[in-house]
């Protein structure tokens, strides 16, 4: 052996290999589908990016001379709630990551089929920062609009300035909003101007309505809180580079005794139909177990986006048991869908600590939407449909 590879072997830390052999297996792992299924979406077995799949250089000092214990130098905790865009060929996911001291920042996983193989890019990302810093960020929606730009709309947190004092965990929220043509460079707009209250769910629609940019919005009085908003707004902007919201109005509310009575706002920007605009929310309940978070579906029309057409009872999915479990347990939470091929991947978080993916197809989620039963809003008119469908299948079985 000579002594160059005598110096890089003694450099090591004492775990690299260890490390490295660990971090390969599982960006090399394959996925499996899991056979119960319901016809409408099919489910993998294992998470797509947990907080192993963070590269090693982000959390390991790799310099023996610096690190001569093989100290992990920065954790991180969880990998949840990424955007999603196919771009240049490739599935992107700008994933909301979180470190050990609850820092939530993105980075871009990119994987060669949507499946498998997610990998982070070489560096995180470094959102621009106004002149009032953002304290965190997290939940981006990327959105391809048809003026040209790709369009990153996020939460921004920070102290609530009116909270005594005392109260060190008092928040605000609000929409920041970047935007690229590239993913590496980013250009930082004002954040959302709302006079509707806090704004942790905010969509950009892809295209333009009437001249303006449409966004979706989740108006709310506090920021846990709903209060006296809640509901899925939509609401419309003249100028990004101003972005005040007009001529707001509930679109979607939430309603007694449902899978989003308490609240619900938008996940991904919709997916254009021909027979309408598909769109992915989530819809928050109590129970005695805390908040239970599932995802559901709705369809507005083509050419009136502020009018819901079809919207089958219930939810489209919910945490099994496996994705209950996790920092915030019975959470199912997304912001981000591709659609490629005519198939939809619906990538969605587990109690916020890992991202998973779901698979259907176009023709698959506009036949549910629009030919599974709404919600009556009674026990004895979920019966009645029930019976619909049992004296339909007589003779059939």
């Amino acid at each position: 052996m000579d002594n160059d590879k005598k110096t890089m072997q003694s450099e090591k830390i004492p775990n690299f290999d260890f490390l490295i052999k660990k971090y390969t297996a599982l960006i090399k792992r394959k996925n499996q589908k899991i056979e119960e299924s319901n016809g409408i979406y099919q489910r993998y077995k294992d998470p797509i990016i947990t907080a192993e799949h963070i590269p090693l250089h982000w959390r390991y000092d790799l310099n023996a001379k610096t690190n001569p214990r093989g100290i992990e130098r920065i954790g991180f905790n969880s990998t949840f709630n990424p955007g999603a865009i196919k771009w240049n060929n490739r599935f992107l996911l700008m994933v909301r990551i979180e470190g050990t001291d609850r820092k939530s920042f993105f980075g871009i996983a990119e994987s060669p089929d949507g499946i498998n193989h997610f990998e982070f890019w070489d560096k995180p990302i470094s959102v621009p920062q106004l002149e009032d810093p953002d304290v965190n960020v997290y939940d981006m929606r990327l959105i391809e609009h048809e003026d040209g730009w790709i369009y990153g709309i996020f939460c921004t947190e920070r102290k609530d300035r009116n909270a005594p004092g005392e109260d060190t965990s008092a928040a605000s929220a609000n929409a920041g909003i970047i935007r690229t043509k590239d993913f590496e460079h980013w250009e930082r707009l004002p954040d959302l101007i709302s006079y509707s209250g806090q704004q942790r769910n905010v969509v950009l629609h892809p295209e333009f309505i009437n001249g303006q940019y449409a966004v979706y919005t989740r108006p709310q009085d506090g920021f846990i809180n709903v209060g006296n908003g809640g509901g899925i707004g939509l609401g419309y902007i003249n100028d990004m580079s101003h972005p005040e919201v007009v001529n707001e109005k509930i679109i979607n509310q939430k309603k007694y005794h449902t899978i989003y009575e308490l609240k619900n706002g938008l996940g991904p920007a919709p997916i254009k139909t021909n027979e309408g605009w598909l769109h992915l929310a989530h819809g928050v309940r109590n129970t005695a177990g805390g908040l239970r978070y599932t995802l559901y579906m709705f369809m507005t029309d083509l050419n009136d986006i502020s009018k819901v057409i079809y919207q089958p009872a219930g939810y489209l999915m919910a945490p099994n048991y496996q994705e209950t479990v996790g920092d915030v347990p019975n959470v199912l939470f997304s912001n981000g869908w591709i659609v490629h091929d005519d198939k939809v991947y619906i990538y969605y978080a587990s109690s916020d600590t890992r991202t998973h993916v779901a698979v259907s197809s176009l023709d698959t989620l506009i036949d549910y939407v629009i030919n599974n039963p709404s919600d009556n809003l009674y026990s004895f008119k979920s019966v009645e449909e029930i019976m619909k469908l049992i004296n339909h299948n007589k003779g059939l079985y």
